[in-house]
């Protein structure tokens, strides 16, 4: 992991990526995949991102099929950064699904956990780990918004 900043992202965050290429969290993940901050994940977090993101009506929304997201993960896996979950300070959270990000977050030494759940993860803070949702971590993190796709350059022939 090349940056020295660290987040974990929320799976609403995932969820939104792949629902909206023209949205923050779509431009957040471009971000970790060109290296410009660094995403730490646990393994039962990521098998939570693929149960979430393989859902029926996720898959219908986004218009993807299973195979699409075992692609889409695979190419997320190969810039974050793994945690062991070594310790864990259940109940933190009102939902307990929550519980794994806050643990990955807090194993890792991550500095902010990005969702859209903000009031969810308050007791992060306990922690020193900054609650964002997309939009405030590039403005925290100063990163610089990538173009989405269908605006990139096209090569020179």
């Amino acid at each position: 992991m090349s940056s020295s900043n660290k987040i974990v992202l929320d799976t609403n965050v995932l969820v939104s990526a792949l629902r909206s290429a023209s949205g923050p969290s779509f431009a957040l993940v471009r971000c970790i995949r060109l290296g410009e901050i660094g995403m730490c994940c646990s393994p039962a977090l990521f098998l939570e991102y693929e149960d979430v993101l393989k859902r029926p009506e996720q898959l219908q929304a986004c218009g993807l099929l299973p195979s699409d997201i075992d692609d889409i993960l695979a190419d997320l896996a190969l810039h974050i950064h793994p945690i062991s979950t070594h310790y864990q300070w259940r109940p933190q959270l009102r939902d307990p699904s929550d519980e794994m990000v806050l643990e990955a977050a807090s194993n890792a030494g991550a500095q902010a956990i990005v969702t859209y759940n903000l009031k969810d993860f308050g007791p992060a803070r306990d922690f020193g780990i900054l609650v964002l949702n997309p939009e405030q971590t590039f403005k925290h993190f100063k990163l610089s918004r990538p173009l989405p796709p269908t605006h990139l350059p096209r090569p020179t022939p």
